[in-house]
C-alpha cells in the first residue's frame, strides 16, 4: 500500500512535499517523493489523502483511560479537591463500566491520531481496551499500600495480575509494567520492592513531584494530604501520622531505591530542583509532561527548558480524561508550547520540538523508538493522516508549524497501527461493538453525575 499526501513528516528528517510512504507487512518499506515511489512500485495500491500530512502516530505516554466517563463531572477545583472527588466516584464504578469507559477513551485517542498509549491502571480496564482495539501501548499495573503490613499482599496481587495480563495481550503490541501509587498513598518500602521485582525487564512508571500539595507533604508534612487536614476520613496516611522528610519528592523516591530499574518513566516532575534534574539524568529517567492537566488543576508548570538542556528522554501525556476532558495530543502540544513560551525567558519552544515530543520523544521515553515514533524504513507502520486543507492552514510554507498551531483532533482522517487501518473518516475498524460501549460509558457518566 502506497500512502500519498501533500506533506510527509518523517520527524527525524526534513518534511517531504508531495511525498509517499510504502507500507508492506505491517512495516514501512520505503519513503520519498510520491512520483518516485509510484514509478518504483507501479503495481502498488495507492491511497492518496490529498492536501494532508502523513506522519507517525502520536505516542501518549500517560493516561488513565478508565476515567473517561468522568470527564466534565469534577471541574474548576484545585488538584487535591479534584483528586479526592474523582477517586471517590471512581470507586463506585463496576468492572463493566470501567472497561467501557476505557474503550471510549481509546476510541477517542485513536480518532485523534494516538496509536500508542501508556496507561496506569489498578483494574486492567485499559489493558483490555487496547488489546481488543488492536492498539499499541504499555499498561502499568498500579500498586497501593499505605500500611506496611499490607505491602507484601499488594505486591503479590500485582505480580499475579501482571502474569495474567502478559498472557492475555499480544506481546508484539502491548507491554505490561508496574507502577507504585502516588508518594502520599504508599508506604515507602513498596518502592524498593517494585524495583527489586522490575529490575531491567519490567517497565515502571510513577507519579512524582506533580503538585505543590505533594511537594509540601513530602518535605514538611503539611498540605491537603496530611493526616490532620483529612482527619475526618484519615486521608491517605495510616496512623501514626506522616513524619516530614525535609527532602524533595525526587530525593525521597531515590532514598527508597525507586529509580533502581532499567526502564523508568516519571510522570509530571513539575516541582524539581537542579539537583533533582541531575539525578533524573544520572539514572536515565524518562519524563512524561502533562501540560494541560497541570494547568487545569493548578499543579504548576514543568521546567521543560531544563529537561531539554539535560537531554532527558521526554514525551507528552494527556493524563486523566477526568481532568483534561479529551485525549487530544494536538491540543496537548499547542497548550504545552504556549504555556512554556508564556513563562520562560530567553527560551522559545518551537512547534517542531513539540511534534518531536509527541512522536519520537514519547517513543524514546517508553524505550520503543527502535520500532515507532518516526517514519523510517524498517519501523512499524503506525501512521496517521491529518487534513491540512482548511482555510486557516492554506497556503503554508511550514507544515509542522501549521499542524501544531492550527489543527485539532477533528482533522485526523486516518490512524493505522502495524499496517492495519483502525480509524478512517469517522469510522472505527475495530473488533468490538463501538456503539454499545459508548452507550454504556455514557450511562455510567449519567449515574456518576447524579
Amino acid at each position: 500500500m502506497l500512502l500519498c499526501a501533500e506533506y510527509v513528516l518523517p520527524i527525524t528528517a526534513d518534511p517531504i512535499e508531495a511525498g509517499a510512504v510504502l507500507v508492506r507487512d505491517g512495516k514501512i518499506a520505503d519513503i520519498g517523493a510520491a512520483v518516485v515511489l509510484q514509478a518504483r512500485y507501479p503495481e502498488e495500491e495507492i491511497r492518496d489523502f490529498g492536501q494532508a500530512a502523513i506522519l507517525p502516530g502520536f505516542v501518549n505516554v500517560h493516561t488513565h483511560l478508565e476515567y473517561t466517563a468522568m470527564r466534565g463531572i469534577v471541574h474548576d477545583v484545585p488538584y487535591a479537591e479534584w483528586l479526592v472527588s474523582v477517586h471517590s466516584k471512581g470507586d463506585t464504578m463496576t468492572p463493566a463500566e470501567l472497561e467501557s469507559s476505557a474503550i471510549m477513551g481509546a476510541l477517542e485517542g485513536l480518532s485523534s491520531g494516538i496509536t500508542c498509549m501508556a496507561d496506569i491502571t489498578p483494574t486492567g480496564a485499559a489493558m483490555k481496551a487496547l488489546q481488543r482495539m488492536g492498539m499499541r501501548g504499555v499498561i502499568y499495573r498500579e500498586v497501593n499500600a499505605t500500611d506496611k503490613r499490607r505491602v507484601d499482599f499488594a505486591m503479590n496481587q500485582a505480580k499475579a495480575d501482571i502474569a495474567h495480563w502478559q498472557e492475555y495481550v499480544d506481546p508484539e503490541r502491548l507491554s505490561i509494567g508496574i507502577a507504585p501509587g502516588a508518594l502520599y498513598k504508599c508506604h515507602p518500602s513498596i518502592f524498593k520492592k517494585i524495583s527489586e521485582f522490575a529490575k531491567d525487564t519490567i517497565p515502571v512508571a510513577m507519579h512524582v513531584a506533580g503538585s505543590r500539595e505533594e511537594y509540601r507533604f513530602i518535605r514538611s508534612g503539611t498540605s491537603a494530604f496530611s493526616v490532620d487536614a483529612l482527619s475526618s476520613s484519615r486521608g491517605y496516611v495510616e496512623i501514626p501520622p506522616w513524619l516530614p522528610t525535609g527532602v524533595t519528592p525526587i530525593n525521597y523516591a531515590l532514598n527508597w531505591d525507586a529509580f533502581e530499574v532499567g526502564n523508568m518513566l516519571a510522570i509530571h516532575c513539575v516541582h524539581v530542583s537542579d539537583d533533582d534534574i541531575a539525578k533524573l539524568r544520572e539514572y536515565d529517567i524518562a519524563v512524561g509532561i502533562c501540560s494541560r492537566c497541570n494547568a487545569q488543576l493548578g499543579m504548576g508548570v514543568a521546567p521543560m527548558r531544563e529537561y531539554l538542556k539535560a537531554d532527558l528522554r521526554m514525551g507528552l501525556g494527556t493524563d486523566s480524561p477526568a481532568a483534561t476532558d479529551s485525549a487530544d495530543m494536538l491540543l496537548e502540544m499547542r497548550t504545552g508550547m504556549l504555556v512554556q513560551r508564556a513563562v520562560e525567558r530567553d527560551f522559545f519552544l518551537t512547534a517542531q520540538t513539540m511534534l518531536e515530543l509527541a512522536t519520537i520523544g514519547g517513543a524514546r521515553a517508553l524505550r520503543m523508538d527502535d520500532k515507532i515514533g518516526s517514519l523510517e524504513v524498517g519501523k512499524l507502520a503506525d501512521i496517521i493522516a491529518i487534513d491540512m486543507s482548511s482555510s486557516h492552514q492554506t497556503p503554508t510554507t511550514d507544515p509542522v508549524s501549521a499542524l501544531v498551531n492550527t489543527t485539532s483532533s477533528t482533522d485526523v482522517i486516518m490512524s493505522m497501527v502495524g499496517g492495519n487501518v483502525l480509524y478512517e473518516q469517522n469510522q472505527w475498524n475495530v473488533d468490538l461493538d463501538v456503539a454499545y460501549n459508548i452507550a454504556r460509558a455514557i450511562e455510567a457518566r449519567g449515574r456518576l453525575r447524579s
